[in-house]
């Protein structure tokens, strides 16, 4: 497999059984080292108000940050995340918003990844930045 091979993301779905990104609703559509995408369910993720909650638009850009990390650093790694910025742009009250993390830098020891998530009008809902932080498992 390249650098660019798609994978088959099913394994991600697997892998994340019973944890947040899985209790969340996130689905996981596309991933190689340089791009994951993924989807979250506005309902379920809401906010006393029914907006989509930050922390929500959050997981999800934490979560394909760090899937595109550990794609990135191979199957004797890990990445763990260890900074996770994120601007709030509009609301989203229904339907899926879809995330493109996509990577600025992948060394040795260090990932970073920019995540834009949108609502189903392709409205920008998100704008996050996270870095991993990538060692031996």
């Amino acid at each position: 497999m390249t650098q660019t091979d798609p994978i088959d993301v099913s394994i991600f779905g697997d892998l994340h059984q019973g944890t947040l990104a899985d209790r969340m609703g996130i689905e996981f559509l596309e991933a190689t080292p340089e791009r994951v995408v993924g989807r979250m369910p506005v309902e379920g993720n809401t906010q006393p108000y029914g907006l989509l909650h930050g922390g929500a638009s959050a997981v999800l850009a934490e979560t394909l940050g760090s899937v595109g990390a550990a794609v990135h650093a191979g199957p004797d790694r890990i990445a763990v995340g260890i900074e996770l910025n994120a601007t709030h742009h509009r609301s989203a009250t229904s339907g899926y918003v879809t995330g493109v993390a996509t990577r600025l830098h992948g060394g040795r020891t260090l990932a970073t990844y920019d995540i834009v998530i949108t609502d189903e009008q392709d409205r920008r809902v998100c704008t996050a930045r996270l870095t991993c932080m990538l060692r031996d498992r």
